[in-house]
């Protein structure tokens, strides 16, 4: 198919958040787009997932946060504490937190649902190509094209591959990667109906890196009740269960349940929620390193084949998308593999393994907030950032400041290090 003279025509490869977000984005600045998915069903699959303020800007500016607030849950408040459940710290969360858009904690099934049915209904269902898998893009001067495994092909000016982490694109372009990285920690993720954990807006990360529980409401149910989220997390290295990554991987308690046996805070029972678990789903933290470009002409990678982005527009577009957006997220991997927003956890487990009777003697909050914030920063949703109140649709990319720096700090790519830029 070719696109209606005059109009920007669009291939996106993956019917995945990304995709589908990516899809909408391009349609609301007047493109035509196409949509490939390799499965011949679109399901509800997966569980839990956290839209921060800036997702949540995104998804407002193209039209979806009430359906989106409709059918999930927005968490006020963020509660760090030990194995034993005592308190590290706390942070407010969203809102609550003084962003202009809420966090919201939702199914990520719920989430594509609402994204595939605005597609849907906004471009109609013929646009949605369902059980053809990408196979290579050829790439041209003047146009692009996306060719399927069964030998179809897909001709558009612009493809953008968002087809996950076993991307054909990106293998197409980076053929020597090798296997994913994976750094030695496993993932039970599961969701429970239960009573409220505490008010029923807060999220728990309790443990530290080496195990640890992260807990949320994504939904509520009737009876006064909610649909809890959870992953338990544990660092074995040596083990043979991390042979693949696929969310959809049933896991089994005896491999993890033991080793939370004693976390019952009173106010959270870790072993009572897991076993409410209809399921539970083996993943292994696994990732790749940065690349040193996304855009190859008039194809572009999205999401998991790169980085959670949105592309905008034509081939100087994608030049910009990649320029604006390429050291950041790269940053961010690192960053994550540092520990993250987790070190201040893992310092309190290292200064006080037997518990505290003062978090204060063990961390104070200076050093907490020190290095929360310069991951916030680093992750692109610091306050300050977005109190601006623009969406990427209204402005793509941030405009260059006086020393020509679009970002509001400056990254080393190949550490993750952080610097705020004085400038800006």
């Amino acid at each position: 198919m070719r696109g209606s003279r005059g109009r920007l025509h669009c291939v996106v490869v993956g019917a995945g958040i990304g995709g589908l977000a990516a899809a909408l984005s391009l349609h609301e600045i007047g493109a035509e787009v196409e949509v490939v998915e390799a499965v011949r069903e679109v399901r509800a699959l997966g569980v839990g997932i956290n839209l921060l303020p800036h997702a949540v800007r995104e998804l407002d500016a193209l039209g979806l946060r009430a359906e989106l607030e409709a059918r999930s849950v927005a968490p006020s408040l963020l509660l760090y504490c030990t194995r034993r459940g005592q308190e590290i710290w706390r942070e407010p969360r969203g809102l609550a937190a003084g962003y202009p858009w809420p966090q919201l904690s939702i199914h990520r099934g719920v989430l594509q649902e609402v994204l595939l049915e605005a597609v849907t209904a906004r471009m109609g269902a013929e646009v949605l190509h369902l059980g053809h898998r990408l196979a290579r893009i050829e790439t041209g001067a003047e146009r692009c094209t996306a060719v399927l495994a069964d030998g179809s092909r897909v001709e558009a000016d612009l493809v953008v591959a968002a087809d996950g982490i076993h991307s054909a694109a990106r293998a197409q372009w980076y053929h020597g990667e090798g296997p994913l990285r994976w750094n030695g920690s496993l993932l039970w993720r599961g969701t429970a109906e239960t009573a409220p954990v505490l008010d029923g807006r807060t999220m728990v990360w309790a443990g530290h890196p080496e195990q640890k529980f992260v807990g949320y409401p994504i939904a509520d149910v009737d009876g006064g009740r909610q649909l809890f989220n959870f992953i338990a997390e544990l660092r074995r290295p040596d083990s043979d269960l991390a042979a693949q990554e696929d969310w959809n991987r049933e896991g089994s308690l005896d491999d993890f349940l033991p080793a939370f046996e004693s976390w019952d805070f009173g106010w959270l029972d870790v072993r009572a929620i897991v076993r409410a678990a209809p399921a539970t789903f083996l993943f292994p933290m696994v990732d790749r390193d940065p690349v040193p470009r996304w855009t190859f002409g008039r194809a572009t990678l999205l999401g998991d084949a790169a980085h959670p982005m949105y592309p905008i527009g034509s081939n100087e577009a994608l030049a910009r998308y990649e320029r604006a957006r390429g050291p950041a997220t790269a940053a961010i991997v690192h960053a994550n593999r540092g520990l993250g927003p987790e070190l201040p956890m893992q310092l309190v487990e290292e200064r006080a393994p037997d518990g505290f009777s003062d978090i204060g003697d063990v961390i104070t909050p200076e050093e907490i907030a020190q290095v929360t914030e310069r991951y916030r920063a680093t992750a692109g949703f610091s306050l300050t950032a977005l109190r601006r109140g623009v969406s990427l649709l209204e402005e793509p990319y941030a405009q260059p400041d006086a020393d020509g720096d679009a970002l509001d700090y400056d990254v080393d790519v190949n550490t993750g290090t952080v610097t705020p830029d004085d400038a800006g």
